[in-house]
């Protein structure tokens, strides 16, 4: 598949008004565009955490969230996170449920780079064994939810600042469990 991979561009009310390449889009000057996260879960209520491969464009070598993307125009969500669980992965999403619908934010890493993304949060599990491709994801981690709230507490900037931003709404709505054990 070497097609160009597509993002949405937002005006500032989350309405699509174009497309841009991916590759082009995150710059010092990065328009409103629609992405997502999710967050896995294993059978004992952990999260997977992965860091972010040092290749990344933005926050290389971070902790954050299991894994992120860009849905392309007219992909449905839940597409666009399977693909994305295949493509960083190696695994299917199942049980996707769309957590934290009206995310968005805007970051700049400490090279300039800005995120700026509507950015709806999902929570779902896997099936598989997890086999990262290494261009995205240099390690991973299961972590409970109360040791990443600590770690958050303690070491924010070892984290991404979406996950900062998403795991304590994540933890407020219940979509993830403070305990691990403890069913989403």
């Amino acid at each position: 598949m070497n097609a160009t991979e597509m993002v949405v561009l937002l005006d500032d009310a989350g309405a699509p008004i174009g497309q841009a390449p991916k590759a082009g889009v995150h710059t010092l000057d990065t328009p409103l565009h629609l992405a997502f996260s999710c967050y896995l879960l294993n059978d004992a209520g952990e999260v997977l955490l992965t860091r972010r491969s040092p290749e990344k464009k933005t926050w290389p070598g971070v902790w954050t969230n299991s894994f992120c993307g860009h849905p392309g125009p007219g992909e449905e969500f839940e597409d666009a996170v399977q693909r994305r669980a295949q493509f960083e992965l190696g695994v299917d999403a199942i049980r996707i449920e769309l957590a934290l619908p009206h995310f968005r934010y805007r970051a700049v890493d400490p090279t300039g780079i800005v995120e700026n993304e509507v950015c709806p949060v999902y929570v779902a599990r896997i099936t598989g064994v997890l086999n990262p491709n290494p261009a995205e994801v240099a390690d991973w981690a299961w972590i409970s939810p109360a040791l990443l709230a600590d770690a958050l507490d303690h070491t924010p900037s070892a984290f991404s600042p979406w996950l900062g931003l998403q795991f304590p709404q994540l933890l407020e709505t219940g979509a993830l469990p403070l305990q691990a054990g403890a069913e989403a």
